[in-house]
């Protein structure tokens, strides 16, 4: 009982689809144009023409077919991609300190011990490294240019 009632359905549904598309294909057609025939050009999606639009023509032609491309009228790209550029390797920089950015002091082993906040060139804020002074490349210019700048800060301020 269950088999035939989903066989009929089957049925029904192939028939149905089989008529819709009769349908379909009665009332569209696909236009059949050759090299040389004359056309005209809707100018529904035209933005660039001036006036009023319900002034407009809504043709515009007629024009002379050249060249067909193919079916749905899609243009090939142009432009060629580019190759991309050669990769030059660039020395790495990341160790290098860009600048210290803050100090805080911590306790270590019972001793007060300054950490400075210190940023990397060509790096992100997220690699940013709390260091000690003995383990800053070249610490002591960058904490005389560090301290420098927090003395102008301080004067600015008052």
């Amino acid at each position: 009982m269950w088999q035939r009632a989903c066989d009929t359905a089957a049925k029904c549904i192939a028939e149905a689809k089989e008529y819709n598309k009769q349908r379909w294909d009665k009332s569209h057609m696909e236009p059949a144009f050759k090299e040389g025939d004359q056309v005209l050009v809707s100018t529904l999606n035209f933005n660039n023409l001036k006036g009023p639009k319900k002034m407009s023509d809504s043709f515009s032609g007629p024009f002379t077919i050249i060249k067909l491309i193919e079916r749905g009228g899609k243009i090939p790209p142009r432009k060629k991609i580019p190759t991309p550029p050669e990769i030059v390797e660039v020395e790495d920089s990341s160790g290098l300190v860009n600048k210290i950015i803050k100090a805080r002091k911590i306790i270590l082993k019972g001793k007060d011990q300054r950490q400075y906040l210190v940023r990397f060139k060509n790096q992100t804020a997220d690699k940013d490294q709390c260091l000690s002074e003995d383990s800053i490349p070249d610490g002591n210019l960058h904490l005389r240019r560090f301290r420098a700048s927090r003395r102008t800060e301080q004067s600015h301020q008052l």
